[in-house]
């Protein structure tokens, strides 16, 4: 059986060996577990491995090597036998040995086991965040129900756990004797994961409601947040805004507070357009006879003018036989009505407007500044870029044609309209 040593020099170069081995064999076991795990997942050609290896989860556990070396080793280092340790507490007993020297490998057993503990509560939160980026890398549901949130309260519980059990083995305290004692606190401890408790119910709540997922464009007014969903986690929702800085908020706000999600518009395949052109209403008007021929070659007014012809005739010739002395009712075509009856044969026939979903072309109603006619119609393409050329393409084509009408735009008058008047 060990024996105390008999000098101060075989204590420290006893205390030397065990923290040169204690070195060793953490260098030695990293290398190892690292090359040996690195060369079994070359041979695979899933990536679930390679995902484990990237969390460093087997590089965390070789950390337990020297704290089990530290655990055994203390004893042969200081010459204390485990039945001194145990005996620690009967004076009678230890008078016979140094109680200081039994202290300390008590001390060392225990922030040993300590280690081990926490050690393994890191290494096991690794792998739940390796096992996090295989759902996300195998299953295509991972952007609508992310698991994050989930393993993130389950690393949370096992870093509680962690701390119960080192508290208790420091304390020399059963962990049962341990949570006991901690029910006069709960009111404290509910109050300190309040928000940990609210992200839990909120991302319940997400998930179940397919409310969001990552990839969906959303708008937060509240948070000033408008942009691309890049992280969905437990306590907070990272966003991409679009001028490429990074909003973070809190999950349970997406349950509390209002906001808009863009997913519709992109799975439906269709972007709204919805935008009005101000007429000047002194340049509203009846068409001439020569404008209405001219009108009439053009190729998305072709039908609609000839129907228009028809009915005009038809009308005229019911009044024929009117009274003389009474003004007969004016029937005839305006600029402005063959103006909307264009735009919307024009979005009829563009290949980038779907015709499945709603178009029309409306008259608001008329106020200070004009007249509008408001198009309102969706754009096959989503894409943010061609969408807006798409949108300008059309509006530059209106308001080019507005002439052809006898129609003007409606404008505030500028410092030039001034200078022309002087």
């Amino acid at each position: 059986m060990p024996s105390l040593p008999d000098t101060p020099l075989g204590l420290i170069g006893g205390l030397l060996i065990l923290v040169v081995l204690m070195s060793l064999s953490n260098w030695f076991t990293k290398r190892v577990i690292r090359a040996t795990v690195r060369r079994l997942a070359a041979r695979t050609k899933a990536t679930w491995d390679d995902r484990i290896i990237e969390r460093k989860v087997f590089t965390r556990l070789a950390h337990v090597v020297p704290a089990v070396l530290a655990y055994y080793g203390i004893g042969l280092a200081l010459g204390v036998t485990p039945a001194d340790i145990a005996s620690a507490a009967d004076p009678d007993t230890t008078a016979a040995t140094s109680a200081a020297l039994i202290f300390a490998a008590t001390l060392v057993q225990r922030i040993s086991l300590a280690f081990i503990v926490v050690t393994a509560a890191v290494a096991f939160s690794s792998l739940l965040e390796a096992a996090n980026d295989i759902y996300n890398e195998s299953y295509s549901e991972s952007k609508s129900r992310p698991i994050k949130g989930y393993l993130q309260v389950v690393s949370l519980v096992a870093y509680i756990g962690a701390g119960v059990i080192v508290v208790s083995v420091l304390a020399q305290v059963s962990p049962v004797a341990f949570l006991s004692g901690l029910g006069a606190l709960t009111a404290v401890l509910m109050l300190v994961f309040k928000d940990t408790i609210l992200s839990l119910v909120a991302s319940i709540q997400i998930m179940s409601n397919d409310m969001i997922r990552i990839g969906d464009w959303v708008e937060v007014p509240q948070s000033n947040a408008d942009g691309d969903i890049i992280d969905i986690a437990l306590h907070t929702v990272k966003i991409q805004n679009w001028d490429k800085t990074i909003s973070t908020i809190p999950t349970h706000k997406f349950i509390g507070e209002s906001f808009k999600n863009w997913r519709g518009m992109s799975e439906s395949g269709g972007r709204r357009i919805k935008r009005a052109i101000k007429m000047d209403v002194n340049t509203i008007r009846f068409l001439t006879k020569e404008e209405i021929e001219r009108l009439s070659r053009f190729e998305v007014l072709r039908d609609y003018m000839k129907q228009k012809k028809e009915s005009l005739a038809e009308h005229a010739a019911s009044h024929e036989n009117a009274d003389s002395d009474s003004i007969p009712e004016r029937r005839g075509l305006t600029n402005i009505g063959t103006f909307r009856a264009y735009i919307v044969n024009y979005l009829k026939a563009h290949p980038m407007i779907h015709n499945d979903m709603t178009l029309l072309v409306r008259q608001l109603d008329p106020g200070p500044q004009g007249v509008p006619i408001e198009v309102y119609c969706f754009s096959k393409d989503i894409n943010w870029v061609n969408y807006e050329d798409l949108q300008g393409d059309i509006f530059d084509h209106l308001f080019a044609l507005l002439p052809e009408f006898g129609l003007r735009a409606f404008q505030e008058p500028a410092g030039s309209d001034f200078a022309k008047l002087v």
